[in-house]
């Protein structure tokens, strides 16, 4: 029986078999059409005198079989991987007027007190809260007593070190953590907790972007928790 891969050599060509030449492109890739297109050549050219095998026909029938149900496969679960990513992006909008705890060491202040936090890896001996305005100067610095492993919030009410109310704008937030011990440390990252008030997806990721009111855009991979209302902070402001 004439093999499949005869059919590209030069005497295959002079019978009008059609001609494939080698290409890099996407589209030039043999898919089941071709498969197709190539079996019946083969069945087309095969010598009178010395007729097919059953066994070899059957063989690669077998072959184009599979060929067509993992280009279904494949396609199927394109599909269905759309449809997953698209029902992700909108299953976000259900956070629109809960609030969030993320990760992030920026908020705007809009004369509201501001709920702020720290997450810590490890129990520490103390830890400070820098508020800092958007020249990098401390303005306000905080210290928490909750000291435990985890999230801990409290609020912030927009006055200085003087007691003054800062003005509305963009202000950081620096943490710092200490332990005791034989040179333990602990790892310590700032938190911020607000409303969500819109979610954007016209980013060039299909990841969308979820927007609080504190001014952040955030990613989901950011967020750590989600209530239905705004929480109680766990440290009163000191």
């Amino acid at each position: 029986m004439t093999a499949i891969s005869e059919l590209f050599s030069p005497a295959t060509a002079a019978n009008s078999t059609p001609e494939y030449k080698g290409a890099s492109s996407d589209a030039d890739i043999m898919g089941k059409e071709d498969f197709l297109n190539l079996l019946v050549a083969q069945l087309q050219n095969q010598d009178p005198l010395n007729p097919d095998d059953a066994t070899e026909f059957t063989s690669q029938l077998t072959e184009f079989s599979s060929l067509e149900q993992l280009t279904n496969l494949n396609s199927s679960m394109s599909k269905l991987m759309d449809s997953q990513i698209e029902a992700s992006r909108f299953d976000t909008m259900g956070l629109i007027g809960k609030d969030i705890i993320y990760s992030d060491n920026s908020f705007s202040f809009t004369g509201e007190p501001v709920t702020v936090g720290y997450q810590l890896d490890g129990e520490a001996d103390s830890v400070s809260i820098f508020i800092q305005d958007e020249n990098g100067a401390d303005i306000r610095t905080l210290h928490p007593t909750e000291l435990t492993k985890g999230e801990h919030l409290l609020q912030w009410n927009g006055l200085d070190n003087n007691g003054t109310e800062v003005p509305e704008g963009d202000y950081k937030i620096i943490v710092k953590a200490s332990s005791s011990g034989d040179d333990l440390s602990v790892a310590i990252s700032p938190l911020v907790q607000s409303e969500v008030s819109g979610v954007n997806f016209s980013t060039d990721s299909n990841n969308p972007v979820i927007q609080t009111l504190a001014g952040a855009e955030v990613a989901s991979t950011s967020i750590i928790s989600v209530f239905q209302s705004q929480q109680e902070s766990t440290n009163g402001e000191e």
